[in-house]
């Protein structure tokens, strides 16, 4: 397995000096976000480290020569829109920058793409599936022509009013995985997976690993503590009962979580991603926090 991060927590860096940071820190690898240049809508998003739009054989030279320079690959090209939101207009920019950033992942030779399914959140799960059929077999037959393996994130995306009751992103479980790869069996489709997004759903982050091991493309390493006396006041059905923790300081058992990765004999990239609030005070407050999380995990990695 290669440690890195995931470089949403650099906005104000940009590609060179988040590469530059990874290769001091020890870091062998980053997942890049490349969201298209904007306004971000929501907290760790619209972070543009590698502009995808246009891309070209002269900006993939000088992208690889900055990998050659400090020694750190790329994991992934990031981008995590909702390609399943009721707009057609609005999903079809999504899911062209998705393709776009394929394109792009394979120019470098990077081979990964790591983003989410989308869902309606006004309807029930099993009725996104007909948007999920129109809308996402081009995307993985454009993943196989240039030789990329997408990375379904397992994020539920219910964590503002907006994105109640049902979330934005219908990729959460094993029982919607199983139907995904039925639905698309393609070997370049598969999982970015994340053990946080298990504990929030009351869930063992350890045994979906047993079946989708050989699906798991990416990995995540966030931690989530679960605020029992806040869940006791408000229930699961309102926000503030949980919060994203650095790797060791929540409720994922991380010696399990590691056991079934090695087990599955996986091999991929295990990036850090720091959502973790008491360490968003200034930049060097996110550098430590990475610095923090990598000790720590190099028991298991």
């Amino acid at each position: 397995m290669q440690l890195g991060f995931v470089s949403a927590i650099f906005p104000d860096l940009d590609l060179e000096q988040v590469l530059q940071f990874a290769a001091e820190a020890g870091f062998a690898t980053v997942e890049i976000m490349c969201w298209p240049k904007g306004r971000a809508d929501r907290r760790y998003a619209g972070v543009t480290h590698l502009d995808v739009a246009d891309f070209s054989a002269e900006k993939a030279g000088v992208v690889q020569n900055l990998i050659r320079r400090y020694g750190v690959s790329i994991s992934s090209l990031g981008y995590y829109p909702n390609p399943l939101c009721e707009d057609e207009a609005e999903a079809a920019v999504y899911s062209g920058h998705i393709m776009k950033a394929i394109t792009a992942a394979g120019m470098l030779g990077i081979g990964r793409v790591t983003t989410f399914i989308g869902r309606d959140p006004k309807l029930m799960l099993d009725d996104n599936w007909d948007r999920f059929d129109s809308r996402w077999p081009q995307i993985v037959r454009h993943a196989e022509s240039a030789n990329v393996r997408i990375g379904i994130e397992n994020c539920p995306m219910v964590f503002s009013r907006d994105e109640w009751p049902g979330g934005k992103n219908m990729a959460v479980s094993p029982r919607v995985w199983r139907e995904m790869f039925r639905r698309i069996p393609s070997r370049n489709f598969g999982l970015n997976y994340d053990p946080s997004h298990m504990i929030l759903q009351f869930m063992d982050p350890a045994r979906p690993i047993r079946e989708f091991g050989d699906r798991i493309v990416h990995v995540h390493a966030k931690d989530l503590r679960i605020l029992r006396e806040k869940l006791d006041e408000c229930g699961v059905f309102d926000f503030g009962w949980y919060e994203p923790k650095l790797p060791g300081l929540g409720d994922v058992n991380w010696s399990s979580f590691f056991a079934g990765l090695t087990d599955a004999r996986y091999q991929g990239p295990v990036c850090i991603e720091v959502e973790d609030r008491a360490f968003e005070g200034s930049l060097e407050d996110r550098k430590r926090s990475l610095r923090q999380s990598k000790r720590y995990l190099e028991n298991y990695v």
